[in-house]
């Protein structure tokens, strides 16, 4: 998943050492390059995280879609078991697979 967030990440240590520039001192240059270090280590985190709970949240919204297809796919079947046992015209038996003509 961070993969997808490097550029995110890359761009938030630029910001950083572009305001570490404008320190005036060497020790307050290397203090703004730590503080963008760990700025990126925090969206790195927090991107991976995000991508998990968006995953995790299709994961659902599958599993969902999947239950809700094998229910209409069981209700068609009763249809047309009932349908060709009533010798109804153009209905498929589920079990054989002929249909009622």
């Amino acid at each position: 998943m961070t993969a997808r967030y490097k550029p995110l990440t890359a761009l938030a240590v630029v910001a950083a050492l572009s305001l570490g520039v404008v320190a005036c001192t060497e020790a307050e240059q290397q203090q703004a390059e730590r503080d963008a270090e760990v700025a990126g280590e925090r969206i790195e985190q927090g991107a991976a995280e995000l991508g998990e709970r968006i995953e995790a949240g299709a994961m659902k919204a599958a599993r969902g879609v999947e239950d809700m297809a094998g229910s209409a796919a069981e209700r068609l079947e009763n249809n047309q078991r009932e349908a060709a046992a009533e010798s109804r015209d153009g209905a498929v038996d589920p079990d054989t697979g002929e249909r009622v003509e």
